[in-house]
């Protein structure tokens, strides 16, 4: 018995063997590969709900002046910005609350508490940051805070009330210190020319934070200068406002965005006290972590 044993494993070896062998000198052979399936099947037009007694939060926080011993250049311009973008998450049935130049410690205390409220019956949340900013932080009145200190606030594990829910960060600074080159297509638009001065944003903001149902929206790609009009304010704030106003209620978000790219990028800098600068241009960009389509459809 032992050795009939022996015998059928020493057959076995061989039988594989043989197939190892046949397929290494070429010969076509049929094999299967183990798989799992999965039983979830995805809808790709689900969409978030938003048919919530609120739309939600939208915070902005608009850094206009800063303490003198940080060597930032007022930021003339940005309460156009703000203003915009008031009337526009107040059109789309937000509950806005804006600050002016806070301090560190003021700013941190505001997103705390909105991190803290209770969003259950809220669509989403909305923050908004018009400053100057470096590597990974944005400019307070006083200092720089740590952009990922901000987001973490709002992920899964600390803010349960947005769990599933949509949380959008639009950052209105600079991420670099080039300007972007222009270059000639295949159709050629014509950009829009402007009489006020251009100037730029300081310092780079280019922090993604983990986590699902985030969007990141950035006024221009990393490594490049955010150009703001001192009477108009800031292009990509302009741009997004007014395609939030012709399209926010019937366009998917990141579709509106997309547009707003192309808005942006066909502007040119027109007036500005860096003569290096006329002609230049700029495009936004935007890093989701969406995870359904996002609609801001008019409240019932």
């Amino acid at each position: 018995m032992s050795n009939a044993g022996n015998e059928g494993s020493g057959g076995s070896v061989a039988k594989d063997s043989t197939a190892a062998d046949r397929a290494e000198h070429g010969e076509n052979l049929t094999e299967t590969d183990a798989f799992i399936r999965s039983s979830v099947s995805l809808d790709p037009a689900e969409e978030y709900k938003m048919d919530n007694k609120r739309r939600g939060l939208a915070l902005i926080f608009n850094q206009e002046y800063f303490f003198w011993r940080l060597g930032m250049n007022t930021r003339h311009g940005t309460n156009a910005d703000r203003s915009n973008l008031e009337r526009r998450f107040q059109d789309l049935n937000f509950e806005v609350h804006t600050y002016d130049n806070l301090k560190q410690e003021e700013i941190l205390s505001k997103i705390s508490q909105a991190a803290e409220v209770n969003h259950t019956d809220a669509d989403c949340f909305v923050c908004v940051f018009l400053s100057h900013g470096e590597n990974d932080y944005v400019y307070a009145h006083d200092g720089k805070i740590k952009i990922q200190t901000i987001t973490s606030l709002f992920k899964g594990d600390k803010c349960r009330s947005l769990v599933g829910k949509p949380k959008i960060f639009i950052l209105q600074a600079c991420r670099g210190d080039k300007h972007d080159e222009p270059v000639t297509a295949m159709d050629v638009v014509d950009s829009e020319v402007h009489t006020n001065q251009v100037v730029v944003d300081a310092g780079v903001v280019h922090t993604l934070p983990a986590g699902a149902d985030f969007i990141m929206c950035y006024s221009v790609a990393e490594g490049y200068y955010s150009h703001r009009e001192t009477i108009n304010g800031s292009w990509y704030i302009q741009d997004l406002c007014e395609t939030l106003r012709m399209y926010g209620d019937s366009l998917e978000f990141t579709e509106v965005l997309t547009l707003v790219n192309r808005k942006v990028s066909m502007r040119s800098v027109g007036n500005c006290n860096d003569r290096s600068a006329i002609g230049k241009k700029q495009v936004p960009c935007f890093a989701s972590m969406l995870t359904k389509k996002l609609y801001f459809r008019p409240k019932k």
